[in-house]
C-alpha cells in the first residue's frame, strides 16, 4: 500500500540549509491552522475548532520531498484588533516619518512588550517579517468588511509577496468574486482557491506554482516537491483503486458450497457464512483505504458517508440498501428470495446446459475439462455453489467508488458535514461491467491468497479496466 508522507519533525534539517519560509496569515478563525493540516495530510497539527482565537502562538511544521525539507510552514494567530493595530502603525510613522514601511512594522514589533493588548498582533507581524511569503487565508462566507482591507494594506507593509488564499468556495461562487474585485483594488491578482474541505490535489499543486513565480530562487526546489507529491497522490489514488478491485475479485469469486441433497437448513448456514464473508471483506477495504489517506471514520462520518466506529451503518444486505443506491429491485425480486439476501444459486458454477457441457468436452478434450473441470464435474453431481448475486457486487463497487470519491476530495481539517446530496454521490458502473462480473466468476482462483493471477493477462486487463473506471480515466 501507498501512503502520503507528511513530516513535520524539523530536528534533522541540515545545518546551513535556506528554507522557504511561508507564514500562514489572516484574520481569526478563517482556516489557516486547516490549511496546513491539509497540506500535511494530518489532522493533528494544531487545533481546529469553530472559534476565534483557536491559534495562541506561532506553530511551525515543515513539508518535505522526500526526505529533503523544503519550506516551512508558520502558522500565525488571528489579527483580533486590526483597528489599534493601525492606530498604533499610524502613530509610529508620525513619529518617525523616514522610516519605511516595513521599517515601521520592526519598530511596533519591538517596541510590544509581553501582556500588551496588542502582543499577538506583533507576534503575527514578527514572523511576517521573518517570512519569504504570506499566504493569506480569506473565508469567503464572510463579507468584504473593512477590517479585512486593512488588514491586508497592514501586511502590505512588509514588502513581501502575499498570495490569498480563499477558503470554503465550493458552495459560495457569488462571495468569491466578491472578493475578487476587492483585492483588484490593492492590485492583488495572485489569489488562489485552495477549499480546506473540499480538497483538490490540483489546487494544491497550483499554490506551489504561485510561490514559484513569485519567488525565482526557490523555483527548483517548489519544482521538486511539486513533482514529488504528484508521484506520491497518484501512487496513492493507483494503490486505493487496487485495493477496491481486489475486494471486488475476492468477492465475486467466492463460492460456498451445498448440493442438492441438503436441507434448507444447511443451505441457509451456507448463506450466513457467505454473506459474513462478504461483510469481512468489505470492512478490510474499509479500514484499509482510510489508514491510506490517512484518515478515522470520525472524518469519513462528517461526510455524510454511512460509516460509524469503522463500520458501515447500511447492512450491505439490509432491506432498502439497494433502493438507496439507485439499484434495480425489481430485478431482483424477480430471482426469487435468495436474491433479496444478496446470494444467487449457481448449479455447476456456469451457465452451461448438459448438451453445452457435453459438447465442450467432445469438442476441445483435456484442455477445456481441465480448466472448467470443477465445474463441469459439479454439473452432473448435482453440486451447487452459493455466491454473491450481481446486485451485491453492483452495490460493493458503487460503496467503494464513492468512498474513494470522498477520501480523494476530503481536506484534513473539515470540522462540518458535507452537504452534497446523495444523488451526485451515485456512481456509474463500469463499461462491460457484467461482462467482467461473468468472467471473475468462472475463475474461483483468482479469489485465493496466493495472487499468483496477477501474472494472467485476462486478469490484468479486468484490473485495469475497474481501476480507470474507479479513477474516472477514459
Amino acid at each position: 500500500m501507498i501512503y502520503f508522507d507528511m513530516q513535520v519533525d524539523t530536528d534533522n534539517i541540515k545545518q546551513g540549509t535556506t528554507l522557504l519560509e511561508v507564514a500562514v496569515v489572516g484574520h481569526t478563525n478563517t482556516g489557516k491552522t486547516s490549511l496546513i493540516r491539509t497540506l500535511l495530510r494530518s489532522a493533528s497539527f494544531g487545533q481546529v475548532e469553530d472559534a476565534a482565537g483557536t491559534t495562541r502562538h506561532v506553530e511551525r511544521a515543515t513539508i518535505f520531498a522526500g526526505s529533503e525539507a523544503v519550506l516551512n510552514l508558520h502558522d500565525t494567530p488571528g489579527i483580533e484588533d486590526v483597528y489599534a493595530l493601525q492606530e498604533a502603525l499610524q502613530a509610529i510613522a508620525t513619529s518617525h516619518k523616514n522610516l519605511a514601511s516595513n521599517e515601521q512594522l520592526e519598530k511596533f514589533v519591538t517596541a510590544t512588550a509581553l501582556n500588551d493588548p496588542l502582543e499577538q498582533e506583533a507576534k503575527v507581524l514578527r514572523q511576517v517579517l521573518r517570512s519569504d511569503v504570506l499566504l493569506y487565508v480569506i473565508d469567503v462566507r464572510e463579507p468584504v468588511l473593512e477590517k479585512y482591507l486593512i488588514e491586508i494594506e497592514i501586511l502590505g507593509k512588509a514588502i513581501k509577496p502575499v498570495v490569498p488564499i480563499f477558503n470554503f468556495t465550493a458552495a459560495h461562487r457569488a462571495e468569491l468574486g466578491l472578493w475578487r474585485k476587492k483585492l483588484a483594488a490593492f492590485n492583488i491578482y495572485a489569489s488562489l482557491e485552495l477549499d480546506t474541505v473540499a480538497f483538490t490535489f490540483e489546487a494544491e499543486k497550483r499554490l506551489y506554482q504561485k510561490i514559484q513565480s513569485l519567488l525565482e530562487v526557490h523555483y527548483m526546489r517548489l519544482q521538486r516537491l511539486i513533482d514529488h507529491r504528484a508521484r506520491i497522490w497518484n501512487q496513492l489514488c493507483l494503490s486505493a483503486a487496487r485495493r477496491i478491485v481486489d475486494l471486488i475479485v475476492t468477492v465475486a469469486c467466492y463460492r460456498e458450497t451445498t448440493d442438492n441433497n441438503q436441507d434448507s437448513v444447511a443451505t441457509s448456514s451456507a448463506a450466513i457464512k457467505l454473506q459474513d464473508f462478504i461483510r469481512q471483506a468489505e470492512q478490510r477495504c474499509l479500514m484499509d483505504l482510510l489508514r491510506m489517506f490517512n484518515f478515522t471514520d470520525k472524518d469519513i462520518a462528517l461526510q455524510k458517508i454511512p460509516v460509524q466506529n469503522g463500520y458501515w451503518q447500511l447492512d450491505l444486505f439490509a432491506p432498502g440498501v439497494l433502493k438507496a443506491y439507485g439499484l434495480d429491485v425489481g430485478s431482483a425480486a424477480l430471482k426469487g428470495a435468495a436474491a433479496g439476501a444478496g446470494i444467487d444459486l449457481m448449479t455447476g458454477g456456469l451457465s452451461l446446459g448438459v448438451a453445452s457441457v457435453l459438447g465442450a468436452i467432445a469438442g476441445t478434450g483435456w484442455s477445456t475439462f481441465k480448466r472448467y473441470g470443477k465445474e463441469i464435474q459439479a454439473r452432473f453431481q448435482g453440486t451447487r455453489w452459493l455466491c454473491a448475486d450481481d446486485n451485491t457486487l453492483q452495490l460493493l463497487y458503487l460503496r467503494q467508488h464513492q468512498l474513494l470519491n470522498k477520501l480523494m476530495n476530503r481536506g484534513h481539517a473539515a470540522c462540518h458535514t458535507d452537504q452534497l446530496s446523495e444523488q451526485s454521490e451515485r456512481g456509474e458502473l463500469p463499461k462491460g461491467w457484467h461482462e467482467l462480473v461473468n468472467i471473475l466468476r468462472q475463475n474461483p482462483v483468482w479469489g485465493s491468497t496466493s495472487k499468483l493471477h496477477h501474472h494472467d493477462d485476462q486478469y490484468r486487463l479486468i484490473e485495469k479496466k475497474l481501476v480507470d473506471a474507479l479513477l474516472g480515466k477514459p
